[in-house]
């Protein structure tokens, strides 16, 4: 039973991380690494698929192993937190929720960009 919830949550997280490979504003290195995470406790054989993936697996190798974030993918998500207020401020939304969406995305940006762009030198 407790295989079967992580495989189910494995599966749904890397759904939408390959939705979020081709939908804008749709993040999906998050879910690519919670995927790896869920199949590590559910199913090795997908755990080790992701690993060895081209596109996703040096991305998980790097996160595991050093916090790191590619330095494209840091922008890329800020510009995607930029572009998510601007769009709220755009269709109309309560001053209250503007500044909710904008200190928590601050918060999301600040940890972002404070990653390692890969692994630490020396």
């Amino acid at each position: 039973m407790r295989r079967a919830f992580w495989n189910m949550v494995g599966f749904v997280s890397l759904t939408l991380g390959l939705l979020g490979a081709v939908l804008p504003l749709l993040p999906a290195t998050p879910f690519v690494l919670l995927a790896a995470f869920a199949f590590g406790q559910g199913s090795p054989r997908f755990r080790n698929w992701i690993l060895t993936h081209r596109t996703f697996g040096p991305t998980v190798a790097r996160w595991e192993a050093h916090g790191a974030i590619d330095r494209r993918h840091k922008w890329i998500a800020c510009f995607g937190m930029a572009l998510s207020v601007v769009a709220a401020l755009a269709l109309g939304a309560p001053m209250a929720v503007l500044a909710i969406q904008a200190a928590c995305l601050a918060g999301a940006a600040t940890f972002v960009l404070s990653r390692p762009d890969g692994p630490p030198e020396g």
